[in-house]
């Protein structure tokens, strides 16, 4: 198969979300002493791991804006572990924008299969993730030089699963829906988003788990993509 153009997913597709938000929550939690709550750090986490999950499919489904997910998920987390005050969730939501995006932890193969596939391909990150904190993460975890651009879903006024944002990508890539594919892992916002625009999909799915999605292809590591491509 051959393609114009690639358009990567960057969370829990290349960039390791899971590693890097439990270091920086781990950071926030000796930083302000979150221990006074008498809440282990892996619980407090898990509170804010399932709180995060949460507001950010309701972001995805546009019913809460960026501000409401970013102040909102330390706001509720506080107040589950018994800490509830306004102040310092809004000081841990700004700590935690500067922080997260700074650690390095990728998907496994990341590198290496972006490095090969940029020598074939223009290649592009297509997320919902914030615009600034997306570039911050491919600074520090090196990969930025291998993607010509990065569309986030505040630049195309429309999130993954909309259509609007892939015809965006398409626009700034200069190819038609038929000449590129997504490489993603959600299979509720990349692959049907994909789908909707015209563009095959490839999803990133080392879980097996099970799925009504309809992807292109499906692999389980990202060295597949070396093989396919």
């Amino acid at each position: 198969m051959r393609y114009d153009c690639l358009f990567f997913d960057l969370d829990r597709t290349l960039w390791d979300v899971d590693r890097n938000q439990k270091k920086a929550l781990r950071v926030l939690y000796g930083r302000y002493g979150l221990d006074r709550s008498g809440i282990g750090f892996e619980r407090c986490f898990a509170v804010f791991e399932r709180i995060n999950a949460g507001l950010w499919d309701d972001y995805r489904d546009g019913k809460i804006s960026r501000e409401t997910l970013r102040d909102t998920r330390f706001e509720r987390m506080l107040d589950e572990i018994g800490l509830s005050d306004r102040a310092l969730a809004r000081t841990l939501a700004d700590d935690y924008l500067k922080l997260a995006p700074t650690f390095r932890g990728l998907i496994p193969y990341a590198r290496e299969v972006v490095r090969e596939l940029s020598g074939r391909y223009p290649m592009y990150i297509v997320t919902n993730g914030f615009a600034g904190v997306q570039q911050i993460k491919l600074r520090h975890s090196g990969l930025d030089g291998y993607f010509r651009g990065v569309v986030c879903s505040e630049d195309a006024g429309a999130n993954k699963p909309d259509p609007r944002i892939f015809e965006y990508a398409l626009d700034l890539a200069g190819v038609k829906a038929g000449a590129a594919v997504m490489i993603g892992d959600d299979p509720y916002s990349d692959i049907p988003g994909a789908e909707r625009a015209g563009i095959d999909s490839i999803w990133f799915d080392p879980s097996g788990m099970p799925c009504e999605c309809r992807p292109t292809y499906r692999i389980g590591s990202l060295r597949e993509l070396l093989a396919l491509l």
